[in-house]
């Protein structure tokens, strides 16, 4: 059985799809959507935040779920309005993200809307719960040719792992062949 392998969503018509339809049929998804655009979290660091984590905060600071280091991030101006508008009059002490029972939401909810979401507005890239994070990657990667900033935001050992993570290594190794002529 070959493993199923989440690819960053390339096309940014495709990203702003996604964002659209979530804007108008779910606040909490779209939320989830902006942070893990411009943020680069993991899903389950998403889903760990509380309220408290980004009120009236310039940095979102946390504890990686699964590497327990601490990584600090500025929330930009788009997720600063996005979280803002979501957090007013919010418990401070309450899970960010809550699932229909009230209860903090979980890795599993937000695989279900992603793929949803992006099925109904046609992204045909393989979507999984790392999705948003190798788009953060592989976009950051576009604007700025910087593998070991993004070596260092992802706490990836090498930056030949942040390549094939991002999805650059081939989309750079076709490029040469592409443009070299003997």
């Amino acid at each position: 059985m070959k493993k199923h392998i989440a690819e960053p969503i390339k096309d940014k018509k495709d990203i702003k799809a996604v964002e659209k339809y979530l804007k108008v049929h779910n606040k909490r998804d779209y939320v989830i959507w902006v942070l893990g655009l411009n943020s680069g979290l993991r899903v389950s660091d998403i889903v760990g935040l509380n309220v408290s984590d980004v009120v009236d905060r310039t940095h979102i600071t946390i504890i990686e779920k699964k590497t327990q280091k601490r990584k600090s991030f500025y929330i930009n101006d788009k997720l600063k309005k996005v979280l803002k508008s979501f957090t007013k009059n919010r418990n401070l002490n309450e899970p960010l993200f809550l699932g229909k029972q009230g209860k903090r939401l979980d890795r599993k909810q937000v695989y279900r809307f992603l793929i949803n979401t992006c099925n109904k507005v046609g992204v045909k890239s393989k979507v999984s719960t790392h999705t948003m994070r190798r788009t953060f990657g592989y976009h950051h990667y576009q604007k700025y040719k910087d593998v070991v900033i993004l070596q260092k935001i992802f706490n990836h050992s090498c930056a030949r792992i942040t390549y094939m993570y991002i999805g650059v290594e081939q989309d750079e190794i076709d490029w040469s062949y592409k443009n070299f002529e003997l």
